[in-house]
């Protein structure tokens, strides 16, 4: 059996689960890691323990293969949006960002600015979607940073990073990439700052942050939430010895070895199968969402370009039609998502045949509803 057979033969979520944009149930190889692991560090042996331990260098060495860069310059984070906060916090300068970006984005430029921090500079791309154009005519020469989901929570529109750092030029470019990571094969050489969670797409869990930061990301962004991980380790050291050099300086504490474990675990299988791969399959699955949903008359607000979609599909009902919509794929065991007056879904690789016919039915017993 192939990675990618091996892979696609590990999802034993219920037919119908089409809510990975919300949460990713967790793969069988990460359940039983994390109970190996739980078990070592409960034994009390150190050599068990150091195991577990070395977890997090694992991690950072298996994720920096996907993102194209060296250990040295991934950090774990307890999540996406603390990844975010340190690249954000630290940054000076205006920074871009679509009004319509996810929380994560959007909470975090302005906390920093009521800080006296970077300013957010608030823009308004048509359909939600930040394209090199929308950000060409936006930039001035006040920002320096553009910030941006890789993926469109709303919408699933995939961002073009290598034409997004053409467009910005010298300027850092911070990605939020947790609707992307491990099913979109994307250049992330272009971005400065990538973050991102295991708990999705990766299906690790919660608490499997992680971010990336550039050469010029460390040069550029003051650690000013690194804590005691960034110090160096010096015990009862005082005056307080500053950050380390690097991308580590981005870091509070030791992480959480249980969630690293998970994290690697996922990354491992992901890589193993093969991210381009993986990702052609998820297209395959979204473009016969879209097609199913077009077929019984529902607007569909992703685009349809395969090469600027990802796993997400959302469809744009009437406001009277929410309601019964959403209670139809309830009727017939389909989970999804709703998502400023959007109906979201999100498919897997995993997602055979069985979904897609769930989610047939479901439209079509909506469909034949709204008509009567």
């Amino acid at each position: 059996m192939t990675g990618l057979e091996s892979y696609l033969d590990s999802f034993d979520a219920e037919p119908g689960y089409l809510d990975w944009a919300a949460f990713g149930p967790l793969s069988p190889s990460v359940r039983a890691e994390a109970q190996a692991d739980a078990e070592l560090l409960g034994a009390g042996r150190t050599s068990g323990i150091d195991l577990v331990f070395a977890r997090a260098d694992e991690a950072r060495a298996l994720l920096a293969e996907l993102l194209g860069t060296t250990d040295e310059h991934v950090t774990l984070q307890p999540s996406t949006s603390h990844g975010l906060q340190q690249a954000i916090y630290g940054l000076s300068g205006g920074i871009l960002i679509s009004s319509r970006e996810f929380p994560s984005l959007t909470v975090t430029a302005q906390r920093a600015s009521a800080l006296g921090g970077a300013e957010p500079y608030w823009f308004d791309p048509t359909d939600g979607f930040v394209t090199p154009e929308a950000v060409r005519d936006a930039l001035t020469d006040d920002i320096t940073a553009v910030a941006v989901s890789l993926v469109d929570y709303r919408t699933g529109f995939l961002a073009d990073l290598s034409a997004l750092r053409d467009v910005i030029g010298d300027r850092l470019l911070i990605v939020d990439a947790m609707q992307g990571f491990g099913v979109v094969d994307a250049d992330y050489s272009a971005a400065d700052v990538v973050c991102a969670n295991g708990y999705k797409w990766l299906r690790a869990g919660r608490g499997t942050g992680f971010a990336s930061f550039s050469d010029r990301a460390v040069e550029r962004i003051s650690p000013v939430l690194s804590g005691f991980a960034a110090a160096g380790g010096v015990l009862g050291s005082f005056p307080v010895a500053p950050p380390v050099e690097g991308a580590q300086a981005f870091a509070v504490t030791a992480p959480d070895h249980l969630a690293a474990a998970r994290l690697a675990t996922g990354v491992r299988d992901v890589r193993d199968a093969g991210v381009a791969r993986i990702a052609e399959i998820v297209r395959g699955r979204a473009s016969d969402i879209v097609a199913v949903a077009e077929q019984y008359g529902l607007p569909v607000v992703t685009p349809r370009d395969p090469q600027h979609h990802a796993g997400i599909v959302s469809l744009s009902p009437e406001p009277e039609d929410t309601a019964p919509l959403a209670a139809a794929m309830a009727n017939h065991g389909v989970a999804a998502s709703l998502r400023s007056g959007l109906v979201r879904i999100g498919a897997h690789a995993g997602n055979g045949a069985e979904s897609l016919r769930m989610l047939t039915d479901a439209l079509a017993e909506f469909a034949g509803s709204r008509r009567i």
